[in-house]
């Protein structure tokens, strides 16, 4: 292999395992930052190393047993560790129980410090752009500059949401654990959280000039799988993970040749990933069948997963049942309160029972002020205008949702409608 194809390995191994690497060693160091320190030493080993030796046949075990040494090392040079020592006369004895203690706790189950490592990154002590931006770097393997480029900040800003995490996470002393009773409940709804807003990022960007950023897709899809496997009996779990399955086997075809916006009505349905729609069903099925046999309550995922299933089972758009989706949507508003919600209770309302029914839901939004800034709202209210022949009115709204976007595949797209819309009444 040439040095090229090392280093190319080397990255492809810390994607792969360098949560499962961070989660190990942060169980033993019980700090999340200087986890993460050890294990980009081990990396650079690696770096330093490989290119002389070659890839190893286990890369992960490598890397796994490079930064166990230096855990040893760390724990040996801790101070405040040899001070207690030496205040209770075992100094020595701890200095030889040093390392047996660190191999016992590193061969423990790996799925059990990665599930601690989602709930830290994740814990609600941090604002949700830390969570997010520490989740995508702990659990995601990106550096700052990839999550900076994700969503649209400076790798600078970026940079100081993940030390001000980590410094955060110790000084409230947030214990490397998975939580227990109401607290569990507690911090898994963040978590989930979390995971949701890093994979809406990347199916509809909020800003910049791509309209989707699939890499952000894939990684909420691999931490939602991962929290699947670690947290089987959470129904909600299968719910995220079933509707970010089944929002993503839409991908190719909501975006054309050239990047543009495709929407719903106008996709090629044949592009539609069938493997991925399999996988989203069969989790949907899952939680509810989890959630029968525990309160019979179902969640604001599981109806998000319920009504991404109704899109994936209609052939065609005409076969959509969209009548299941406004009520869908009706007791998602009851759980979830929103006036987004609201907003997609009205598009549903309005191919269900038509334009008019849905005019009068968004009419009573534009009312409330709630949505003033949300380019979405003038841009449905236009759409059934435009349905209901009042084009003049409808122009009027699409040039609003025209200064209200900020994602420049989106805007173009509103511009289109502007256009065809002005056409329409000359």
């Amino acid at each position: 292999m040439t040095a090229t194809d090392i280093h190319r390995a080397i990255e492809a191994v810390w994607r792969i395992e360098s949560a499962r690497l961070i989660a190990g060693l942060a169980r033993i160091v019980r700090d999340v930052g200087v986890a993460e320190e050890l294990a980009q030493d081990a990396l650079v080993a690696a770096l330093e190393q490989w290119p002389e030796s070659g890839v190893p046949r286990n890369p992960g075990a490598w890397l796994m047993a490079a930064g166990k040494n230096r855990a040893i090392d760390h724990l040996r040079r801790n101070k405040r560790i040899e001070r207690k020592h030496e205040e209770i006369g075992i100094e020595l004895e701890a200095r030889q129980m040093a390392v047996p203690e660190v191999e016992a706790a590193l061969d423990d189950p790996v799925g059990d410090d990665l599930l601690r490592l989602v709930f830290t990154a994740c814990h609600p002590v941090l604002p949700p752009e830390a969570r997010v931006a520490l989740t995508l770097r702990m659990l995601g393997g990106l550096t700052t500059g990839e999550i900076a480029r994700a969503f649209l900040v400076t790798e600078s800003t970026v940079a100081q949401r993940i030390v001000r995490a980590k410094r955060t996470l110790a000084e409230k002393q947030v214990p490397f654990e998975v939580p227990r009773g109401e607290e569990l409940a507690a911090r898994l709804t963040s978590v989930i959280e979390v995971i949701y807003l890093i994979f809406n990022e990347g199916y509809a960007a909020t800003a910049g000039d791509d309209w989707m950023r699939p890499g952000l897709c894939d990684d909420a899809l691999r931490l939602g799988r991962i929290l699947a496997e670690l947290a089987p009996q959470e129904p909600e779990v299968h719910g995220l993970v079933a509707m970010m399955e089944l929002q993503a086997s839409r991908g190719r075809a909501r975006v054309g040749p050239k990047g543009e916006p495709v929407l719903l009505y106008e996709q090629n349905r044949s592009l539609w990933d069938q493997l991925l729609i399999r996988r989203g069903l069969a989790a949907l099925d899952r939680a509810y069948k989890l959630g029968e046999a525990q309160d019979g309550d179902v969640g604001p995922y599981v109806l998000q997963a319920s009504i991404a299933a109704c899109h994936a089972r209609a052939r065609t758009p005409e076969q959509t049942d969209w009548r299941r989706i406004a009520m869908l949507y009706r007791e998602l508003v009851r759980l979830q309160p929103s006036p987004v919600v609201e907003l997609n209770r009205a598009v549903a309302v309005g191919m269900a029972f038509g334009p008019a029914a849905g005019l009068e839901l968004v009419d009573a939004l534009s009312a409330a002020n709630a949505l003033e800034n949300y380019h979405l709202l003038p841009s449905v209210r236009a759409d059934f205008l435009m349905k209901l022949g009042r084009m003049d009115e409808a122009r009027l709204e699409l040039e609003r949702a025209v200064s209200l976007a900020q994602n420049g595949r989106e805007k173009a797209l509103l511009v289109e409608r502007v256009q065809k819309c002005a056409a329409s009444t000359s």
